[in-house]
């Protein structure tokens, strides 16, 4: 049975994830420590600045080691060989052609831990990465947004 936490992932989104993870366990938690040691080091803790901007500083990195973890175990790496490469799904880019405007846009589908629309990135669970999961090259994806319905035709696929 799958875990209802489980959350699809590319395997570059997984690694970024664990990258991540390592510099904040191995440089930034030592960072942190020293910083903190510092403070101490200087006296009275109840009106220390530092020592204050160190506390919040180790608690912040604590909460993002904290969050990191979860998504690593609870990540499915998509297996790249069983996607078919004639449909888009995760793991591929494509380029659509919005038939109401007439605009062009670039999107990678990717897993909701690493999407980033504002750099083209988009969940497969956002109603445009779930709306075109599945589409043909040459077809058209009827996907409901807040607000409207869009038609995105799609024009090309790709798999980095």
């Amino acid at each position: 049975m799958a875990n209802s936490e489980e959350k699809l992932i590319t395997r570059e989104g997984y690694d970024k994830l664990v990258a991540e993870l390592e510099e904040l366990t191995a440089v930034k938690r030592k960072e942190i420590a020293a910083q903190l040691g510092e403070a101490i080091a200087q006296g009275d803790l109840s009106e220390n600045a530092d020592y204050d901007a160190a506390k919040n500083a180790q608690a912040e990195n604590e909460e993002r080691i904290y969050k990191l973890e979860n998504m690593i175990k609870n990540a499915k790496i998509i297996d790249e060989s069983e996607i078919q490469a004639d449909r888009v799904n995760l793991g591929h880019t494509v380029r659509v052609l919005n038939v109401e405007t007439g605009e062009e846009s670039t999107y990678k589908i990717v897993g909701s831990n690493e999407s980033d629309p504002l750099n083209g990135l988009i969940s497969n669970e956002s109603p445009v990465g779930r709306g075109l999961r599945g589409t043909r090259l040459g077809e058209t994806a009827e996907i409901e947004i807040p607000d409207k319905i869009i038609h995105l035709k799609v024009l090309d696929i790709t798999r980095e």
